[in-house]
């Protein structure tokens, strides 16, 4: 019915007038601040995605258990799945927010107190405090920062909408923008401490930047005409602040507290606050105390780090490792204060900055892990190093920062250097002072130049550790099979041993059992190993062929010898043309074997009258045909009688009294008698705590040390296996060998752990020290 158009249903009006349903419409100023805001936060929250694997990777990284390291995993592909839904919902949170500051709320029953019982209290979990815990410190940092220019803001959206709007209320507000992220995340199955860490990389990468967006929404709401009289801060445009440094150090410990258990992000951690505590304490004791001159006028950053290029450029190439820089620095300084008539001095936190650096090297210039060539060169990096925690503090706080991640990878391709490297041809110290050198010659204040120096040094190293890890795979394989041809051998030897030690038997047999038959039992061994019926077949022949030429006067040997023979030299000729053995040194062994057995057949006299004497010669040809023997040949000679059988050379007698070694071409298998250590000898220890990877120090003689790595446990042979930085073999050990050469203090391990991140431990450590004495 056309009267339908003016009916008005019920719930159309209360649907309508639902709290979420845009009653008035946005002014023009509010929605350019909105879409603004959006776009601005739409790029911040990508780059917090795009940074987030490797955050969590880092963390997986550094997990102490499977189950830790599981659920950052879990964390990282549940983030990729959700990565657009979480942005699509946080951006849909703050339309709304927006959106309701044009709507009014009708017929809203008012909130009673629920009841909540002492049982109900343990479901508010701890994670939820946690979360609560976090969100104010986060908010509290922006507010102590930002607070005149969100107060600005808010006094001007208040001119725009009829609705009352307080900074904690105000759609930009940190409050605001904290918890529509973390209701956007609320999909994400991830543990307390997952959600921790990505609210702190929400800070990083949101938060951090809400100075610019108030500042620019203020001015585009200044040129739209609103309250153009409010005063609002200029936005600050510091590049070197990171999101960690432009918070106070209390809201810092607030944040640290709230994850708990060490999952903060590093670049939130304010470790140089910590730093600049603990000089503080020991200033005066352990450092001489900072007396500056009543007129004394500190110098700026930008200052200092010129001071600094021009030390750089001047850094003599001798004396790097022995350079003072802060008596440099100093003489420096004083040649600025009779220029200007001015005492100058470096400012506090610049001075605290140069005594950590200086700190920092000295640890690493006595670091026994690092070579001592290359130490002068590390050395030189002083300066560079120093320059950059100048302009960003962070360097301190940060695993990921490229200067510290450039000194860590070049310590860390310089733990195989050997002093004994031809440094002038050696690639790896070219490279590292092509390093320094770019460093020094064109590093002014831009620290990318940081990035590339990595990118290019991480891409040489890998290329190095590719060819060298080859090689030593190849090591690992060559030594692996040794140890299994040396068990074989072994296994030959013992079976050989078992069956002829002792025993006085032909020679040809003895030579041919041990310089022929073991080569086909060793390669049965390896192939097939020593359970294998093949095994057991080479055996039995072996057995057969050493019963076939001993004395039997039993009547039953001759039909057993009858049968034997045969299949006795069948398996023999096959077992050695398997083994490819000299097929002129077999037919010898054969026609030898041959008269062997017709004198072991002439040895059973039987008295035969009925029988014509016929004489049957044995022919070369039979001689020389093992086979025909054990076709024909030997019933003829059982057939023959006693007078007319060819009596053959008694054979020449070997009795066998030592054992039998067997060894490998080229190789010796004398070895030096050991020393034996008691089981819960300390040097025992420190050899079975040894991994392979582990980095060591052999001092082979008063000028020369080797460095090498444990490329393997060879566990049949308990050999330990060391390769130089290449790849190549170049020591092999016993577990005692390694023993007494630690017993003797003759073997280091080194300390393969970060070089920065062991220097900075160190320092706080020794500082910590020196408060409390």
């Amino acid at each position: 019915m056309q009267t339908d158009a003016n009916v008005v249903h019920l719930n159309k009006v209360t649907s309508e007038q639902s709290p979420t349903s845009p009653v008035g419409r946005l002014p023009v100023a509010l929605i350019q601040v909105r879409d603004k805001a959006a776009q601005q936060l739409k790029e911040a929250l990508q780059a917090l995605f795009d940074n987030a694997d490797d955050t969590l990777f880092e963390m997986a990284d550094r997990a102490t258990s499977n189950a830790e390291q599981n659920s950052f995993f879990e964390a990282m592909r549940d983030l990729r799945l959700k990565r657009k839904s979480i942005e699509r919902g946080f951006l849909q949170k703050i339309f709304e927010s927006f959106s309701a500051l044009t709507q009014y709320e009708i017929g809203k029953p008012p909130q009673l107190d629920a009841v909540v019982s002492f049982d109900s209290l343990s479901l508010v979990q701890n994670d939820e405090l946690e979360e609560t815990v976090a969100i104010d410190a986060m908010v509290g940092k922006v507010m102590s920062r930002d607070a005149t220019a969100l107060g600005h803001l808010t006094t001007r959206l208040n001119t725009l909408v009829s609705k009352k709007i307080e900074d904690k209320t105000n759609p930009l507000s940190p409050r605001v923008l904290c918890e529509a992220f973390l209701s956007a995340c609320s999909s994400l199955g991830v543990e307390i401490k997952v959600k921790l860490i990505i609210l702190k990389l929400f800070e990083k990468y949101v938060l951090s930047d809400l100075d610019h967006l108030y500042a620019e929404t203020n001015q585009m709401l200044v040129a739209a005409g609103v309250l153009p009289e409010l005063k609002t801060a200029p936005v600050r445009r510091n590049p070197t602040r990171s999101p960690a440094s432009s918070s106070s150090g209390g809201h810092a410990h607030e944040g640290a507290s709230a994850l708990g258990g060490g999952y903060v992000d590093e670049g939130v951690q304010e470790v140089f606050g910590v730093l600049q505590e603990l000089l503080a304490e020991v200033r005066g004791s352990a450092l001489p105390r900072r007396e500056v001159p009543a007129d004394a006028m500190p110098i700026t950053t930008r200052d200092l780090t010129r001071l600094l290029s021009h030390m750089q450029q001047h850094l003599p190439v001798q004396t790097a490792a022995d350079f003072d820089l802060r008596t440099q620095l100093e003489s420096l300084l004083t040649r600025a204060s009779a220029k200007s008539g001015k005492t100058r001095v470096v400012g506090e936190v610049d001075e605290d900055v140069i005594n950590l650096v200086s700190m920092l090297f000295e640890f690493i210039l006595d670091d026994r892990t690092l070579p001592d060539s290359l130490k002068a060169l590390i050395g030189r990096l002083q300066i560079p190093m120093l320059k950059v925690a100048v302009l960003d503090k962070t360097f301190f706080s940060r695993g990921s920062h490229p200067a510290r991640r450039l000194l860590n990878e070049i310590a860390a391709a310089a733990m195989g250097w050997s002093e004994q490297d031809d440094a002038q041809r050696d690639s790896l110290y070219q490279r590292i002072e092509q390093v320094v050198q770019r460093l020094l010659n064109d590093f002014v204040d831009d620290p990318a130049i940081f990035t590339d120096l990595l990118a290019d040094f991480l891409a040489f190293t890998g290329d190095e550790r590719r060819r060298s890890e080859l090689l030593e795979q190849r090591t690992r394989d060559a030594e692996e099979g040794r140890a299994k041809a040396e068990l074989a051998r072994q296994q030959v030897e013992q079976a050989l041993n078992e069956r002829l030690l002792g025993k006085t038997l032909p020679e040809v047999v003895v030579r041919l059992l041990q310089e022929a038959w073991s080569k086909v039992l060793l390669l049965t061994c390896l192939k097939h190993g020593t359970e294998s019926e093949e095994w057991q077949a080479a055996l039995a022949t072996m057995d057969d062929l050493i019963w076939s030429v001993e004395p039997h006067e039993e009547a039953e040997a001759r039909l057993r010898l009858l049968e034997l023979v045969p299949g006795l030299l069948k398996s023999l000729r096959e077992g050695l043309t398997s083994a490819a053995f000299d097929p002129f040194s077999t037919g010898e062994f054969f026609s030898q074997l041959e008269a062997l057995h017709v004198q072991a057949f002439q040895r059973f006299k039987r008295p035969v009258p009925e029988v014509a004497e016929v004489e049957v010669p044995v022919t070369d040809g039979a001689q020389s045909d093992p086979q025909a023997l054990a076709d024909g040949g030997d019933q003829a000679a059982l057939a023959l009688p006693a007078a007319v059988v060819p009596v053959a050379e008694q054979p020449s007698m070997v009795e066998v009294i030592e054992e039998i070694v067997l060894s490998a071409p080229g190789e010796s298998r004398e070895q030096e008698p050991e020393v034996h250590l008691p089981d819960d000898d300390e040097a025992l220890a420190h050899v079975d705590s040894l991994r392979v990877g582990s980095w060591v120090e052999i001092q082979e003689d008063d000028d020369h040390k080797l460095r090498c790595k444990l490329a393997a446990i060879i566990k049949p042979t308990g050999k330990y296996i060391f390769v130089n930085r290449t790849g190549m073999k170049v020591l092999e050990k016993t577990r005692m060998g390694l023993a007494v050469e630690f017993r003797r203090g003759a073997i280091r391990l080194l300390d393969d752990a970060l070089l920065f991140d062991r220097a900075l431990e160190s320092v706080i450590g020794n500082l910590r020290r020196l408060k409390g004495a």
